[in-house]
C-alpha cells in the first residue's frame, strides 16, 4: 500500500508551485498569500477638493474698499442715501457685493440702512471726530509710553519705512491713499505691544476719525505733509524713549493740540 505523503511534504510541495509563489517585499500581500491570477490591487483614487468660490468675496471686498475710498474722499454726500443698485451701476458690478458692503460699513458707523431705499451716509459733526479723538488719546497714549520704554531701537528701525510711506501718500495728495497709509503706521506700532484686540478697536476707531465731517472737505496737501511728518518725529522720540516728548508728539496727533 502507498503511504500518504507527509504533511511536511504537502507543504513543501506547495511552497514550490509556481502560482503560490509570492515575493517576500511585494507590497499589500502577506507571505504565502496565494496571488495568481489576481489583479493588480488599485491606487486609491485622489479626487481634488471642491474649489471654493472666491470670486463673490473678492468683489465684495474690492467694492468695500472701494466705497471706504469714497467716503473719505467726500464722494458719497453725508446725509444722502445711495441704494444698492444705483452704486452696483457706478461700479459695473450687480447690487448683490454692493448691499453685503454697505452692511459691513453700517457696522462700522460709516451708513445706515434705510428700508426700501438704500443706505444713508452717516452726518459726523466736528464733536463726534473730537471725542474720536479723545478715546483714541485715551487708549494709545499709555500704550505709545509702555512702548517706549520697553521696544528696542531697532525695532522701532523696522518701521521708518511705513512712516517714509505716509510721507509719498501725502505727497500725492491723495487723501484715500494717505489714510491708507496711515492706519498702516498706527497698526504696526501698536502691534508691537502684542495686543490683537487693541490694535483692531483703535484701527476701527481710527478709520472713523478719517471720514470728513458733514460740509467738510478731506485734508489738503499741506495738513497731510504736516500730519506725515508727525509720524517721523514720533518714531524718533521713540527710539530715544523720551516718553515727555512722545505724549506731547501723540496728544498734538490725535488731538490736533498740545
Amino acid at each position: 500500500m502507498e503511504q500518504a505523503p507527509s504533511r511536511r511534504a504537502r507543504e513543501s510541495a506547495r511552497a514550490e508551485s509556481p502560482g503560490a509563489r509570492v515575493r517576500a517585499d511585494a507590497p499589500g500581500h502577506a507571505r504565502g498569500e496565494h496571488t495568481h491570477g489576481e489583479p493588480p490591487i488599485p491606487r486609491p483614487r485622489v479626487v481634488d477638493a471642491p474649489r471654493t468660490a472666491v470670486r463673490r468675496v473678492s468683489v465684495r471686498g474690492q467694492i468695500l474698499d472701494a466705497l471706504r475710498a469714497a467716503l473719505v474722499e467726500g464722494d458719497l454726500t453725508p446725509g444722502e442715501v445711495y441704494s444698492a443698485p444705483a452704486l452696483g451701476e457706478r461700479f459695473g458690478v450687480s447690487a448683490t457685493p454692493v448691499r453685503e458692503a454697505m452692511q459691513q460699513l453700517a457696522l462700522e458707523g460709516a451708513v445706515e440702512a434705510v428700508p426700501n431705499r438704500g443706505f444713508r451716509v452717516a452726518l459726523r459733526g466736528a464733536r463726534e471726530l473730537a471725542e474720536l479723538a479723545e478715546i483714541r488719546s485715551l487708549i494709545e497714549i499709555p500704550v505709545l509710553l509702555r512702548l517706549a520704554r520697553t521696544v528696542p531701537g531697532d525695532r522701532w528701525a523696522e518701521l521708518r519705512p511705513l512712516a517714509e510711506a505716509t510721507g509719498r501718500a501725502a505727497s500725492s495728495g491723495c487723501w484715500s491713499a494717505y489714510a491708507e497709509s496711515d492706519r498702516a503706521f498706527h497698526r504696526a506700532v501698536l502691534a508691537l505691544a502684542g495686543n490683537e484686540q487693541l490694535v483692531r478697536l483703535a484701527e476701527d476707531l481710527h478709520r472713523r476719525s478719517q471720514w470728513p465731517p458733514a460740509g467738510g472737505t478731506p485734508p489738503g496737501g499741506a495738513d497731510l505733509a504736516a500730519d506725515a511728518a508727525e509720524h517721523t518725529a514720533l518714531l524718533d522720540a521713540l527710539t530715544a524713549k523720551d516718553l515727555p516728548l512722545v505724549r506731547t508728539l501723540a496728544q498734538a496727533h490725535f488731538t490736533g493740540s498740545p
